[in-house]
């Protein structure tokens, strides 16, 4: 039984019977909504999916950056640990303009809001281990100097937990609790 709209409906067309002359609960109405609900919630699950994958993704570039600026080379950790520092408080400038703008005794603004949480957020995972590619390795270097910007070249990288008291550790991708 075909499962898409399109091929729903060229199934319905198939057999005779014209599609806007269906009654409200005939059988080949029914297989008709129920193939345009699945459709729309594959749709709802894409972009949702696409949503959670996003952070991974902008973090991905900028170390793919930081890569192609050292010539695609490995980085060592003394290199690497300014580029963490440097991500996780990309959104300070921003933080303290916000707040600047806003009048003593108001309500802070949900931009400002966002920002707090992004910032404590990421200092956090700073903490106890920032999350990022391998970059001491030189085929690894390689790779990420070569990514495309897709979810999934992402998981031929070695991924790694870097702490801020220099601990490293291995990791997957995608990190525990995303799929």
């Amino acid at each position: 039984m075909p499962k898409g709209l399109q091929k729903t409906r060229k199934k319905i067309n198939k057999k005779g019977s014209d599609i806007h002359a269906l009654h409200e609960n005939s059988r080949d109405s029914m297989r008709l909504r129920r193939a345009s609900n699945r459709d729309e919630k594959l749709k709802r699950v894409g972009t949702a999916k696409r949503k959670d994958n996003q952070p991974l993704i902008v973090r991905a570039a900028y170390f793919q950056e930081a890569v192609r600026k050292n010539d695609g080379k490995e980085l060592t950790m003394e290199q690497i640990t300014p580029l963490i520092e440097e991500f996780v408080h990309q959104h300070d400038e921003e933080y303290s303009e916000v707040k600047s703008q806003r009048r003593a005794g108001r309500p802070s603004s949900t931009r400002e809001d966002v920002l707090r949480i992004k910032i404590a957020k990421d200092e956090k995972e700073w903490e106890n281990g920032f999350y990022l590619p391998d970059l001491t390795i030189p085929d690894n270097a390689i790779y990420l100097d070569r990514w495309d910007g897709t979810w999934s070249y992402l998981p031929t990288l070695k991924w790694v937990t870097i702490a801020k008291n220099g601990t490293v550790k291995p990791s997957s991708f995608p990190p525990k609790g995303q799929t």
